[in-house]
């Protein structure tokens, strides 16, 4: 007989008068039972001099067996085992943690597993782990062809059990269990053991009151038993995944029952002894005190014992418990059930809450456990797992006995739990009726299909039996439900009833709590409220108070996903400081808040008291951030390859209009930086910059801490929309702000949004000195070799001077040389002194003596601009210049020259111009010197790196081969990798780079069904494990760009195509499922929808096949969705047939789901949501108002069309909308508008196509010089003509008009000057006859400027008329 049974017989026959002889085997179990009879027993053995007890067990503690009963003796017998080898193998990866729900031993296992399996003989493999999760996750990663693996743990039919005792011809049997298979049964060729050390317990824990399960360490002993299947039908290893002293440290022996589980059955089996005082029962293993006064006060609670006089005693209910032999929750169940009338459900309530884990059967594949999740739905109720339980039962149980098996396996329902639960029933039905005279009726009164009072009556009845067990939703999803007694927050199992009805009713009551990764309620039923008030006794907690302080929920609407994803941060930064921040100002550390992009929404949860400050803090950050996207505007450059200091910028902001038009070089951006940039809160930053410059901040650039970002306690950079407020900001310097003090100073670098990222980067740098030659030069030489070389020098003649050389007085190794023209450059020097020796110059240099006056570092960024500038394409960004400012000590002007490297031979004709060449306002000796080594780099992220480093380390040997070429490795200190190249020509630089680029920069997906619409699916769970899926299958790396929303994939080329076809298909797949889903849930759908589709329908779905016979169909119970396989009008066809059934609700919202664009009235094709309103449009609609902005260049500012709106669109909604061509394309189009608009205050440079602008020169003022970036044009900002220098714009315009007008000018009020009559030609008489001959020809008199075609026609009008030739 059992432990138990010989138990109950001792409460009828406290003597055991009929037995003399016991012998308890197993006794290292160490029940709860066996304790108590063991200690019944000793005392009996005191009694009954002719009682005899044998103790036997494999591995339990005998020493202490022998000191408990009076030093009796032990008897060792060998057992008939095998040998087995014990190989300790410890893993790296220690403890529980893991990946999700698997922890890293499992991951462990299988490794070991598989290492056997390649490396080892014949025979069985056996791997303990702790779990069904895990037993089947290790089937299902452990795959070869050569082996079988194979499942075993407790909820498994008794048919797939048996398969492990089967033979596999030609297979090797690869086994995973639970510690089911340590002692119970043996298997037959197992020949190699893993033991991961780990086992699952129940434990009760008396500070929380709480019922656990948790993994932990197992026991010397349970280790030990593991080996040994190892060793039962032939020699064995057992490999431990533990080193020897792990092994040294775990306990000897399995920690008895008594000490872990609930002590309720214990203590009232005592006091039924009549032990008035538990704590004096002479136990084995005495449990804890604070175990027995939980044990006790549960018994109060349950109404089986009471306190008379200090001591407790048994109620008649805890009589009749007793009389039970079970659990005393179980048995106030049962008899509660009996009082009212409900007999039947509450013995089959006890029996399947003792078997509620291993009930639904989900095992196998993915497949089958979807399927098993769609098949519990049938059954699933809305009152709780116990009354889901209570369903199954009696629907299996009016099922013939023939048919049962079937049933089962058709519903996925374990038929050996069932079978169990069943003998319980019995069990329990013929121990009431023998100790209680209770006769269990053969009907049942509860109907899962309606709701009647005995739900009700049964919800109260399941309280009043686990009235310990209560906990309350906290009214926010993250910390699930309040534990009333341990005020622990735990969420609902993922598998409990509930949430199939989409319920987290406020008051639930649960059977245990499950401790896995996390921890969770299990076997939970709902109750109401106003149950609580009637428990007799009352709960041994607050409900009152607790009811008060539970979360209030408040839904914030109408954002745009941009804002709030800014309102979020990276990685959630954002709005978790601000948590952080009303936690603590509130102090509740139980306020949430949940940021819902999809459905554009904010989900604040607090408490009554505080909600109402809360959602005022919240409102604020939020209408923050709206204004930031509101103001926010890209800095675009007027035209390509400027500085910071010389570029021309506007902004271009919200509604497609430029805000500001910053043409006088004065600052609109700062850098900012701070003493301790870890801790600055970044909302709180940007709204003191704006308190403190009363101006608003339009672009901000948070520095990412690597490249030219990686500058000490740098912030960032931020761009205001007017140069007063960063003018303002720059007197924030050392000012506290955020836990620490500011920095702020101009910005060095232009951000400008158009300035495009070049494909390939050629970087060189140039100098000019600035201090000049002394006529001195040093040369450096062997010391053996200076006399020859001063005389070979002595005879050389530069720029027609012979120069003088001797050797230093002061240095061995040193030649001076002198009278050395100025004007000359230390390269054309060396050159010529190169050339007349053969003596090896180590070293050359002039000796200079102080520093001039160099224009300013912008004048020479732009001087350098304009030299190379007409040997670059025009109309493309392909240079970047920056000229360093010097150190007081610096000999030489440095500046460095970014190139396109695609343009390779444009940079090779343009240095070999600018060298020796001197800049404008430079002196005749400030020769520029072009360094002849060019640098160029690609980089990759390390993942990259980690997929192509096969590929990379065979390419490098083959580069580093070419002569004069340098290629490294490097690693980054932000773990990225880049591969340095440098070469002697811009040609060789440019060949090196494109089998680089070809493998580290991956390949761009471009594919005609990858809108921006399906791209954006990579944000959700199922898009990112299309990415994660495609990379395991493949062997190569996907980087999603979620700023440019682009895709790029890296690996082998081969490997690369295969997974482009992958992502592609699965992408579009999931993009087409998107399309075609109908909720089962939401808005006003009946809560028991999924429920109702399932029963209308089938688990499968296939009645709802029959309506829509072409189309195929899957349920996601998660998601409580269903995916339709078909077309668009099929999709709505099913959801005419699920609203018939929801029968409210649902057609409005489809409703809702189907708007017209405001701007075609059609219904939404590929919506668009603009950010500021949130109204939707269709995107090519959108996309048309800006096209048609930009060929009118009209309609600015562009605005939301929706009826009575007219937001303006912003920034953000472009970007999203439009390629980075045609934002280019737009804002173009509205500068022309913007200066057409302008009312003649703004210009276009006079130059065709020329985009430059320029500030028109007021009514009255002289006209000021316009000196053009772009084209070099100088340009007078008054008249718009040339720039004309001390001539006024009117004189300008005379002389441009007429010709002669400075003549006329000239010859007004002279008298011997006049024009000729017939060509109008200016002639100044000087002396002379008044006869003067033309250039046309003609003959004139001056007198009366009468012509003449002869000299003698004119001498004879002259005699004739005027009397005179003079």
């Amino acid at each position: 007989m059992t432990d138990h049974c010989l138990l109950q017989h001792y409460m009828v026959d406290k003597t055991l008068s009929k037995i003399s002889c016991i012998i308890v085997d197993e006794a290292h179990e160490r029940s709860l039972d066996t304790d108590l009879l063991l200690a019944l027993i000793k005392n009996l053995l005191l009694q009954r001099l002719d009682l005899r007890l044998v103790i036997m067990s494999a591995t339990a503690d005998a020493a202490q067996l022998a000191d408990y009963f009076f030093g009796c003796g032990t008897f060792h017998v060998a057992g008939r085992t095998f040998p087995v080898d014990i190989e300790y193998v410890p893993c790296e990866s220690t403890g529980c943690l893991g990946v999700g729900p698997i922890s890293s031993y499992v991951y462990d296992v299988v490794k070991m597993v598989t290492e056997i399996h390649e490396t080892k003989g014949e025979g069985t493999i056996l791997a303990f782990l702790t779990s069904q999760i895990e037993v089947e996750w290790a089937c299902e990663k452990f795959q070869t062809l050569s082996a079988i693996s194979l499942p075993l743990h407790g909820k498994l039919s008794y048919e797939e059990q048996h398969r492990v005792f089967l033979s596999y011809p030609g297979k090797r049997k690869v086994i995973f269990t639970t510690n089911v298979a340590e002692t119970s049964l043996t298997i037959p060729g197992v020949k190699y053991v893993v033991d991961s050390g780990m086992v699952k317990e129940s434990r009760f824990e008396p500070g929380t009151c709480m019922s656990i399960l948790r993994i932990c360490n197992v026991s010397q002993s349970s280790a030990k038993q593991r080996a040994g299947r190892a060793g039962r039908t032939g020699p064995g290893i057992c490999y431990r995944l533990y080193s020897e002293s792990d092994f040294e440290g775990m306990s000897h022996h399995q920690e008895p029952e008594i000490r872990k589980v609930h002590l309720g059955v214990a203590v009232l089996r005592i006091l039924a002894l009549g032990i008035k005082n538990v704590h004096d029962f002479d136990f084995v293993d005495a449990p804890s005190p604070k175990a027995i006064e939980m044990a006790t006060r549960n018994l109060v609670q349950l109404g089986a014992v009471w306190k008379k006089d200090d001591a407790y005693e048994l109620t008649i209910e805890g009589h009749k418990i007793i009389k039970l032999g079970i659990e005393p929750r179980l048995g106030k169940l049962i008899l509660s059930c009996f009082n009212q009338h409900l007999s039947r459900e509450g013995v089959v309530l006890a029996a399947v809450m003792a078997s509620s884990s291993s009930i639904f059967c989900r095992v196998g594949s993915e497949g089958d456990k979807l399927k098993s999740d769609c098949l519990k739905v049938q059954f699933c109720h809305p009152n709780g797992d116990l009354f889901t339980l209570l369903s199954v039962y009696k629907e299996w149980e009016a099922v013939p006995k023939e048919g049962k098996n079937a049933w089962c396996w058709d519903n996925s329902i374990n038929a050996k739990s069932m079978r169990r639960c069943q003998e319980t029933v019995q069990e329990l039905e013929a121990c009431l009726k023998s100790e209680l005279n209770i006769i269990v009726a053969s009907y049942w009164r509860w109907d899962p299909q309606m709701h009647t009072e005995h739900d009700e009556t049964l919800k109260r009845i399941i309280l009043s039996s686990l009235a310990e067990n209560v906990a309350m939703y906290s009214g926010y999803d993250q910390l699930g439900y309040e534990v009333a007694l341990s005020e622990k927050y735990i969420q609902l199992h993922p598998s409990c009833s509930l949430l199939n009805f989409d319920r987290r009713p406020t008051w639930v009551v649960f059977g245990e709590i499950l401790s896995a990764a996390n921890e969770y309620l299990v076997c939970v039923t709902a109750f109401e409220f106003s149950s609580l008030s009637a428990l007799c006794p009352s709960p041994l907690f607050n409900f009152l108070e607790m009811d008060a302080q539970k979360l209030e929920k408040k839904v914030l609407t109408g954002f745009g996903s941009m804002l709030l994803k800014r309102f979020c941060g990276k990685s959630n930064s954002s709005v978790n400081n601000l948590v952080s921040r009303i936690r603590t100002k509130y102090m509740d550390e139980r306020i949430g808040m949940q940021v819902n992009v999809g459905k554009n929404e904010v989900l604040l949860y607090a408490s009554s008291s505080d909600m109402e400050s809360v959602l005022g803090q919240v409102n604020d950050a939020l209408e923050y951030e709206s204004k930031l996207l509101q103001n926010e505007c890209l800095e675009k450059c007027l035209f390509s390859g400027r500085s910071a200091a010389s570029a021309s910028v506007a902004l271009f902001g919200a509604g497609a209009i430029v805000k500001h038009l910053e043409l006088k070089k004065r600052i609109l951006a700062v850098d900012i930086f701070h003493s301790n940039t870890k801790a600055v809160d970044d909302k709180e930053l940007l709204m003191f910059l704006e308190r403190n410059t009363s101006g608003d901040i339009c672009a901000v650039h948070k520095s990412s801490g690597t490249g030219h970002d990686n500058e000490e306690n740098r912030w960032g950079r931020v761009t205001f929309l007017s140069p007063d407020a960063a003018k303002q900001a720059m007197l924030l310097n050392q000012v506290e702000c955020s836990g620490g003090f500011l920095e702020v100073v101009p910005s060095k670098s232009v951000f400008c949004t158009d300035q495009k990222q070049f494909s390939s980067v050629l970087r060189t740098r140039v100098n000019w000195p600035r201090r000049c030659c002394n006529g001195v030069a040093i040369v450096k030489c062997e010391p053996n070799d200076v006399g020859f070389m001063v005389k070979d020098f002595s005879v050389v003649m530069i720029g027609g001077n012979t120069i003088r050389s001797k050797a230093s007085n002061k240095y061995s190794d040193s030649i001076v040389i002198s009278g050395l023209n100025t004007d000359h450059s230390e390269t054309e020097v060396l050159e010529v002194l190169s050339g007349v020796t053969d003596g090896k110059i180590l070293d050359f240099f002039f000796v200079r003596g102080s520093a001039v006056e160099n224009p300013p570092v912008a004048a020479c960024e732009e001087a350098l601009r304009r030299e190379i500038s007409p040997f670059m394409p025009k109309n493309v960004q392909s240079i970047r210049v920056q000229v360093f400012q010097p150190e007081p000590k610096d000999t030489y002007m440095r500046a460095s020259i970014m190139f396109d490297g695609s343009f390779h031979l444009e940079v090779a004709k343009a240095l070999e111009h600018l060298d020796g060449k001197v800049l404008s306002g430079c002196l005749p000796w400030q020769k520029i010197r072009c360094q002849q080594q060019f640098h160029s780099s690609v980089s990759c992220p390390a993942p990259v790196y980690h997929v192509i480093r096969n590929q990379l380390d065979s390419l490098l040997p083959c580069l580093q081969r070419r002569n004069g070429v340098e290629c490294n490795l490097e690693r980054n200190e932000n773990g990225s990798y880049r591969v340095k190249i440098s070469a002697s020509a811009t040609k060789i630089v440019a060949e090196l780079r494109r089998p680089l680029e070809q493998l580290m920069k991956g390949k761009i997906v471009d594919h005609v069904g990858i809108s921006l619409t399906v791209v954006q699916l990579l944000f959700s769970r199922e898009g990112n494990n299309i990415m994660k899926m495609v990379q395991q299958e493949t062997g190569t790396y996907i980087l999603f760009d979620r700023h440019c929303l682009s895709v790029r994939i890296f690996g082998s080329s081969d490997k690369i195509e295969m997974a482009e076809r992958k992502f592609v298909n699965s992408l579009l797949a999931l993009h087409e499922s998107k399309q075609l889903e109908v909720h089962l849930r939401g808005g006003l759908l009946p809560l028991d929808l999924m429920k109702r589709v399932v029963q209308s329908f089938g688990p499968d779905l296939s009645g709802l096949k029959l309506k829509v016979p072409d189309a195929e169909f899957s349920l996601n119970t998660k998601r409580h969705c269903i995916s339709v396989k078909g077309t668009k009008d099929m999709k709505q066809k099913v959801e005419e047939i699920i609203s018939e059934i929801a029968q409210s609700g649902l057609p409005s919202r489809m409703m809702d789901d189907e708007t017209d664009c405001p701007i075609c009235l059609c219904e939404l094709e590929d919506a668009y949501r603009l950010e500021g309103c949130t109204h939707t449009f269709c995107r090519s609609c959108l996309l048309e108002q800006c096209e048609s902005a930009i060929r009118s260049r009209e309609g600015f500012p562009l605005c939301c069309m929706h009826k009575g709106c007219g937001a303006h669109i912003l920034v953000s909604d472009f970007r999203s909308l439009l390629s980075s061509d045609k934002l280019e394309d737009l804002f173009r189009a509205s500068l022309g508008a913007f200066v057409a608009a302008s009312v003649g205050r703004y210009r276009f440079c006079p130059s065709p196509d020329c985009p430059s602008v320029y500030h028109v020169t007021e009514s009255g003022e002289v006209g000021a010089p316009f000196v053009c970036g772009a084209c070099y044009v100088e340009t007078c900002t008054s008249c718009h003509l040339e720039y004309h220098p001390y001539i006024s714009c009117e004189k300008y315009k005379e002389f441009k008009d007429n010709p002669d007008f400075s003549l006329e000018e000239w010859a007004k009020g002279k008298e011997n000057v006049k024009k000729c009559p017939v060509c109008g030609f200016t002639i100044e008489k000087v002396d002379g006859c008044n006869h003067i001959e033309c250039k046309c020809g003609k003959h004139v008199c001056w007198v009366c400027l009468v012509f003449f075609s002869s000299s003698d026609d004119c001498y004879n009008h002259l005699r004739s008329l005027h009397q005179a030739i003079m």
